[in-house]
């Protein structure tokens, strides 16, 4: 230890007090060992003794890192240290524990008196831990690679490094040659100054002479603090060497004496700057020569001159006369020191052959400054004579010979060395050896990406047929494949893969020895480009010497991302031999392979920056693989740096995650890497992820370079990429050129506008480099503030060039403050390189906007990634990309996924609310049939008042589910899980969905009790009369039967019969049967559409007037469209397409007329009379109909003739319903029809029979029998689609079609494909129907729901009859009254049997609550007996809710068609503003065909929206029109380019399947399809299903 006055006696004292302490060379026992141990333990080290700290322990994201808790004790001193050279701060060396300062600072605020003790007893510095020791336990329990990182953080600090690094335990030193491999420094010598060319190379390869400085016995001279001052301009100290001014330098050292440290001095060029004009290193030696002489002879050995500190020499100093050395030595003493003499100086020189020249003394003339001049002058002298220059490679060797161990020596790294070197060595011509042994990477893949971009982009297409072009694409892209399957894997790539293959540190040492080869090869004749790159870049006329170089560049290059690149390329290729193919198998182990070096710490490729590709299947498999490596843990978050080229990006991330990714000169960064970051247990916490993914870019070019190689195009597609893939987004951004940054911004504003097209919300920050006030974050408001300008300028222009001019504002696109969203960051070097240490503002900065990024990361409302969602979004991204309309090809399975539970959860929702409507609806329509009756519980006299009180409450229902279906979504949006953020821009169209449902339902609601009243109106006057006439005939009963008993004769049955048949005719005749008044329907229904036409026009009433509504329905209905006819006689083009026109309408017509004759045979079936609301329904829907299909244009004509035929037909069926209604409900008929059963009464009466058990019987047989039967089929109905919900084909629309066609894939029917393309709703109500009768088929699960019904009704009966019981009633007919009141809001009880029932019946109260009791058992045994016997097509029949119609509502949605190949769309809800599918077909199977030729065509819909050709319809009035163009015929429509190039083989294969079938049918020629559709299988084209449906 140096310094000024004891410092080193101190040490010496400290070696004499302990003569114990063994040292290198020094005599004494073990005890060192001890000081080691203790030091270690407290420094919270011990365990990392053994088991050395790795990279991915210190580069972990812990708490540490990102808190700015100050150092409580001393084992938070090695991580402070580390956590800040991580980051380049050069503050690194300066932690000491805060709580011992801060007590002392304490004590001396409390003490007020003055006292000079306490002023000049100054601390103990034994408490403070001396750096070096901090550093010397770091290097000692570190592995290979952390020891690398630590000497090049150090060195970029301009810290001294460990060049022999002792080690108390094994009394050893370590050449630190391994260490110091990755140091690599430019400087400009002076021979090189004019020329302005410079020296880059690895610091261990370096020819550079060596100056030492080593220290015998005491001295008065801080040897550490002089050479720092020698090395430091007069105008920037710095301190590169511990010395004991410094914090903790004065502190005792305990393990790091021995510790030889080294630098080096490199020249900038500048004559007025350099300290020295040549290269040089400097050795320090920590500790006396005399206890270090292997340290010492090694140096003597190395070094082109040693300087020997001392105050005091013996004559007979033999450590210096007997060593033998190649260096000049110089002796440094302090004459001002007493024990210097001068007499031992001159005999030790004289020995030495030393002259003045070698003699420096500081005496009292000399201050310091002149003293460091003199050193400096002898110093120099050194470096421009010497002849010994030797690399530090060179000095293993002689490491060797001194038994001094070499740090590269272990056989791991020699075997990788080994590996490497015989790789490299082959290396003569880097591009020749890249086609010899790289060759699949080269042409052959750059044609691959061409033509993969070409398949999605079709601009080369011209005239020829799209899918035959596509299908020769994909023959080219197998024959390149096939041509990479050809060649055999190369020497080198097959030494590269048993490499990497090889245990965990040896790989590591193999990769790193790789990297090192392959920069030393290509670093002369790179960097020398590089830097022209970067010169000629400066002036944008050089642009073709510009194009050159950058070619060179790429050429020249060669990074083991090349060979992993080949490897991907191998991988790739060989995924199109046959699965069992062995070279297949061989390969499969490579993706885990990589994904084991990811974990490791190894950068991924992601794009390759030379073709402009992502190898998708390489990289996704890859990526695979890793999540199964770190399973379950594999949640992860992303930030990414994007910025202009040569910007600092790589070296922002490095310092701010301690991480190596490539950095140096010109272009460098090609394409774009990913890093995988470990995330401690204490931060999972708060940012709920396992690792941090880190994306690290190419830069983006400037306009002026990009149109050089076309690479604009690439760096939109990587910026979109990145962006997508990231969590958050660094910006790095110039200031100083703003045309510049105005293009850069567009590009990276244009991301992130197609990032919120498409569901995903990164967050950006944009980063200032290079502003160093400390007032710029005020200062530049004004630049913020014309940044946020540019932002929402660039906005607009990119929303205009998206289509998606509603984003405004850059805040329209996402959350951005100008004050929160910017951050400044001073220049990254204090002072000029390449001796300016890294500024410590810039570290501070950069950990500043760490903090930030995790804290933002943190409080995202989003869920992270998990790797395979990471995957899915790269794929994804990038298939898009490769399209021209990104926003338009997106296509993600993850949104998908989020896409469909969304709609799963919202078509629940929607499903309890319609179920509890249904429930509701039938319980008012109850009410509303009991009303008047025995049976009515409510006190309302009027119908009209009661059906009043029931809208209120329907309104009140309705309003209650549409807000809590509305509450549902909000709630479902602010979950975290599940990726919720990417359908939040479907929320809007689901809460309309709501609303629209809400509206849907209240309008049935309010029909359906319209209805029911209308009904009930109707009824009321019959049941009167029908009452008053049973009233008429027990009167003339009871009267006959008191009459006879007068007689007091025995009567006989005969006789009884007569007298009751004479009372019948006699009370019958009495009675009046006015005749039923039959509605005149037609007449009614006429009325009605007159109305609905009322605003149609006068021509709408002639066309009314023209046709008699009883003729209308008669015949089925034919659309002749001679309106069009007319408008088209003088346009031949369109009377040539009218028969088009015609097929499309009467399809649509047809399709209209199917619903309405269901709707009007389900309600004949009920037998109920006719409403006025069955009408206005049926014309309400034929109106949405119309109003929804404007694409195919109609006329008034077709109007009116639809009506006409649909109400006539209707009209003719109600009429009959209501015919038969009225015959049924006929007095004289119904009083008729009980004849027999008053007969048997009157009979039962007269001869006091007891009537109990019979009229048990009766009242449950008649009355409560069909009234139960009723309930069951009511509710049964909404059971049987709940039940059907429950499985996954009715889950969602998607799911809904997937299942259909896969259906339809395993039945391999054309019949059936035809029904399904030709007449798609009527097939998917008969699949709907056949898979409920399948489901239902063995019948267990109806009659589980009829059972729970019926036993609903049965505990309502007894429940009834118990509280009858209780009630006091007078009579029979009083108890049956109760027992009706108490069912009345359950059960409709028949009034005509009920009424029947009520009048002879004599029956005791009691004795009939016991039989009915019994009855009402055997009437639910007997339901039971015929629930289980009925099948369910019997069942189906009488239900009141049609399953069938209520899950075909469902699946169909909006009911909407491709435009252009009719296939249904599949967006959830009904009320969404974009209609989309996810698989198209052929145009083909909608009997499109070519003109010429009569052929079939085979284009899909999917393809033709990226090409250039052009379609005609009816809705573009038969003139040409782009297909790219076509939202603007079809504006609601989304027609995506298929998920991948395989997604449409489904239907490829179903046309190739039945080519011929399809042709007879439509009545055309077959297609030409296209040869590689023919080799899809079944299999394959069950694959594309679920890849179009994103199933898994």
């Amino acid at each position: 230890m140096e310094g000024g006055g004891d410092e080193d006696s101190f040490v010496e004292l400290y070696c004499a007090e302990t003569p114990s302490t063994p040292r290198l060379d020094c005599k004494g026992d073990g005890d060192q060992e001890k000081h080691l141990k203790v030091l270690l333990e407290d420094l919270g080290l011990e365990q990392h003794y053994t088991e050395k700290l790795s990279l991915s322990k210190i580069l972990q994201i812990d708490e540490k890192t990102i808190t700015d808790e100050p150092v409580r004790c001393n084992s938070d001193i090695p991580w402070y240290f580390l956590k800040k050279l991580m980051m380049v701060n050069v503050k690194a060396r300066n932690g000491k524990c805060t709580s011992e300062c801060q007590s002392e600072c304490d004590s001396v605020l409390a003490n007020t008196k003055l006292d000079f003790g306490k002023l000049l007893r100054s601390p103990k510095s034994g408490d403070i831990l001396n750096p070096l020791d901090i550093i010397t336990a770091l290097f000692l329990c570190s592995d290979a690679f952390v020891q690398q990182e630590i000497a090049l953080k150090m060195s970029m600090c301009q810290f001294s490094v460990p060049l022999l690094l002792p080690n108390c335990d094994t009394q050893q030193c370590t050449l630190m040659l391994w260490a110091m491999r990755d140091i690599v420094k430019k400087y400009r010598p002076q021979s090189l100054s004019q020329s302005k060319g410079f020296i880059e190379d690895r610091i261990v390869l370096s020819e550079l002479p060596m100056i030492s400085f080593v220290r015998l016995g005491e001295c008065s001279l801080s040897k550490s603090q002089i050479l720092n001052k020698v090395l430091s301009n007069s105008e920037q100290y710095h301190d590169t060497f511990v010395h004991s001014n410094m914090e903790g330098g004065n502190s005792q050292r305990k393990i790091s004496d021995g510790l030889t440290e080294i630098t080096w001095y490199l020249p900038c060029g500048n004559k007025n700057m350099d300290i020295f004009s040549e290269p040089v290193a400097i050795a320090n030696l920590r500790g006396g020569i005399a206890s270090f002489e292997t340290q010492f002879s090694f140096l003597c050995q190395t070094s082109a001159a040693i300087f020997v500190f001392f105050d005091t020499l013996k004559s007979d100093c033999k450590l210096l006369t007997n060593k033998p050395h190649k260096a000049q030595i110089f002796l440094v003493g302090n004459y001002q020191s007493k024990r210097l003499n001068l007499d031992a100086l001159e005999r030790v020189a004289t020995d030495l052959d030393l002259t003045n020249n070698n003699i420096i003394l500081k005496t009292e003339e000399k201050n310091d400054a002149n003293f460091v001049k003199s050193l400096r002058i002898k110093m120099k002298d050194v470096v421009e004579t010497s002849k010994l220059k030797m690399p530090i490679e060179q000095m293993a060797d002689i490491a060797h010979e001194l038994g001094i161990q070499v740090d590269e020596d272990c056989p791991e790294c020699q075997t990788a060395k080994k590996n490497a070197d015989d790789i490299t060595a082959e290396i003569q011509n880097t591009l020749q050896y890249k086609e010899a042994q790289l060759p699949l990477q080269g042409q052959i893949w750059k044609e691959l990406t061409s033509l993969e971009k070409e398949e999605f982009r079709l601009r080369k297409v011209g005239s020829e047929n799209i899918e035959n072009y596509k299908s020769d694409l994909q023959r080219q892209k197998e024959n390149l494949r096939s041509k990479q399957n050809s060649y055999d894997i190369s020497n080198a790539m097959i030494c590269f893969i048993n490499a990497i293959s090889s245990p965990g540190i040896e790989r590591c040492y193999f990769l790193k020895w790789m990297r090192i080869n392959l920069d030393n090869l290509s670093r002369e004749k790179l960097s020398g480009l590089r830097e022209q790159y970067k010169e000629k870049c400066k002036n944008s006329e050089n642009k073709d010497e510009i194009k050159d170089i950058d070619k060179q560049l790429s050429s020249s290059s060669l990074g083991t991302e090349h060979f992993f690149r080949e490897m991907g390329q191998i991988y790739e290729a060989s995924v199109y031999l046959p699965e069992t193919h062995p070279s297949r198998q061989q390969l499969q182990h490579l993706p885990r392979l990589c994904a084991g070096l990811l974990l490791d710490g190894f950068p991924l490729e992601l794009v390759d920056g030379d073709t402009s590709n992502i190898p998708l299947t390489w990289v996704s498999d890859v990526l695979s693989q890793l999540s199964d490596l770190v399973s379950p843990k594999s949640k992860i978050l992303v930030v990414t740096v994007l910025g202009v080229q040569s910007t600092g990006k790589s070296t922002l991330l490095n310092t701010m995650f301690g991480v190596q990714f490539a950095v140096s000169s010109g272009r460098c960064t090609r394409g774009a890497f990913m890093l995988l970051i470990r995330i401690n247990e204490d931060v999972k916490k708060v940012l709920n992820c396992d690792f941090m993914v880190i994306i690290d870019t190419e830069g983006l070019k400037s306009p002026e370079l990009a149109q050089l190689d076309d690479s604009h195009e690439h760096d939109n597609e990587l910026a979109t990429l990145v962006v997508g893939l990231s969590d958050i987004t660094i910006i790095n951004i110039a200031m100083e050129n703003s045309t510049e940054m105005k293009d850069i911004l567009q590009i990276v504003v244009h991301a992130f506008l197609r990032m919120k097209e498409v569901g995903k919300k990164p967050k950006c920050q944009f980063i200032h480099q290079n502003v160093s006030d400390v007032s710029a974050h005020d200062k530049n408001l004004r630049d913020r503030t014309l940044l946020l300008q540019q932002l929402n300028e660039m906005t607009q222009a990119a929303a205009k060039m998206e289509k998606k001019e509603e984003n405004k504002s850059f805040t329209d696109v996402m959350e951005y403050s100008p004050d929160t969203g910017n951050w400044y960051i001073p220049g990254l070097w204090n002072g000029n390189p390449p001796m300016a240490p890294v500024n410590e503002g810039y570290s501070e900065a950069v950990y500043e906007l760490k903090k930030n990024i995790i804290q933002l990361l943190g409080n995202s409302e989003s869920s992270a990634n998990d790797i395979l969602e990471f995957k899915e979004w790269m794929s994804s991204l990038w298939n898009a990309v490769k399209h021209e309309n990104f926003i338009f090809s997106f296509r993600n399975s993850l949104v998908a996924d989020a896409y469909m539970r969304l709609c799963t959860e919202f078509n629940k929702w929607e499903w309890e609310f319609k179920k509890d409507m249904f429930r509701w609806v039938t319980n008012a329509e109850t009410r509303i049939s009991n009303f008047g009756t025995v049976a009515a519980k409510s006190k309302i006299a009027d119908l009209t008042e009661l059906v009043t009180c029931l809208k209120r409450e329907a309104c009140a229902e309705l309003t209650k589910w549409e807000k809590k279906l509305l509450d549902n979504l909000t709630q479902y949006f602010k979950q975290t899980e599940g990726h919720v953020y990417l359908v939040e821009g479907y929320k809007e169209d689901f809460s309309n969905s709501a609303k629209s449902l809400r509206r849907e339902m209240e309008s049935s609601v309010l029909n359906q009790l319209r209805a029911a009243a209308e009904i009930k109106q109707g009824m009321t006057e019959l049941e009167r009369i029908k009452e008053n006439h049973t009233k008429e005939i027990e009167k003339a009963a009871c009267a006959l039967i008191d009459e006879c008993r007068k007689k007091n004769v025995q009567m006989r049955n005969e006789e009884l019969d007569r007298e009751f048949d004479k009372m019948w005719n006699e009370t019958v005749k009495k009675l009046s049967f006015s005749e039923q008044k039959e509605i005149d329907v037609f007449n009614r229904v006429n009325h009605i559409l007159r109305g609905n036409l009322v605003n149609k026009g006068a021509h709408a009433s002639q066309l009314l007037n023209a046709k008699n509504l009883e003729m209308c329905g008669l015949t089925p209905f034919k659309y002749t469209a001679e309106g069009l006819l007319n408008q088209f006689k003088h346009n031949v083009r369109k009377l040539f397409n009218l028969s088009n026109h015609t097929a499309i309408v009467q399809k649509k017509a047809d399709s209209i007329i199917a619903t309405c004759t269901e709707f009007v045979i389900e309600n004949v079936k009920r037998r109920n009379n006719y409403s006025d609301t069955y009408i206005e329904q049926i014309l309400r829907y034929i109106d949405e109909k119309l109003q929804n299909n404007q694409d195919v244009k109609t006329d008034i004509e077709f109007e009116v003739s639809l009506k006409q035929h649909i109400c006539g037909f209707a009209a003719r069926h109600f009429q009959k319903m209501h015919k038969d209604f009225l015959h049924v409900n006929d007095p004289y008929r119904c009083l008729t029809e009980n004849k027999e059963k008053f007969r048997a009464d009157f009979k039962d009466v007269f001869c006091d029979r007891d009537q109990c058990q019979k009229k048990a019987k009766e009242f449950t047989d008649r009355c409560l029998k069909p009234a139960v039967e009723d309930f069951v089929n009511r509710c049964l109905g909404p059971d049987i689609v709940g039940e059907m919900m429950t499985r996954k084909e009715f889950s969602t629309r998607m799911f809904f079609q997937y299942s259909v066609l896969l259906d339809l894939l395993s039945k391999d029917d054309f019949s059936k494909y035809l029904s399904y393309i030709s007449s798609y709703e009527e097939y998917v109500k008969t699949w709907i129907l056949d898979q409920t009768v399948a489901h239902f088929s063995n019948g267990s699960k109806t009659f589980e729901f009829e059972d729970q019904h019926l036993q609903s009704s049965i505990n309502s009966i007894n429940c009834a009859i118990n509280k009858a019981k209780m009630k006091k009633s007078r009579n029979l007919k009083t108890f049956v009254s109760h027992v009706c009141q108490e069912l009345g809001d359950k059960l409709v009880i028949p009034q005509n049997d009920l009424g029947a029932f009520m009048i002879l019946n004599k029956a005791n109260q009691e004795q009939f609550a016991h039989w009915f009791t019994e009855c009402v058992k055997e009437m639910a045994a007997a339901l039971r007996e015929k629930f289980k016997k009925t099948n369910i097509q019997m069942k189906l029949k009488n239900l009141h809710v049609n399953p069938q119609n209520e899950l075909f509502t469902r699946v169909i949605g909006c009911g909407k068609q491709c435009p252009f190949c009719a296939v249904p769309c599949e967006a959830g809800g009904t009320a969404h503003t974009e209609h989309w599918a996810s698989l198209h077909r052929p145009e083909a199977l909608g009997s499109y065909r070519c003109q010429k030729t009569e052929k079939l065509v085979t284009d899909i819909c999917s393809s033709l929206v990226i090409s250039d050709t052009s379609f005609r319809c009816d809705a573009t009035n038969y003139e040409w029109h782009p297909y790219k163009d076509y939202t603007k015929i079809f504006p609601d429509w989304k027609i995506p380019p298929d998920i991948s190039l395989q997604a449409s083989d489904y239907w490829k294969y179903i046309l190739t399947r039945f080519n011929r079938e399809f042709a007879e049918e439509f009545d055309a020629q077959p297609a030409d399809i296209p040869e590689s559709w023919k080799g899809i299988t079944p299999e394959k084209a069950k694959e594309s299903l679920k890849e179009s449906f994103s199933m898994k």
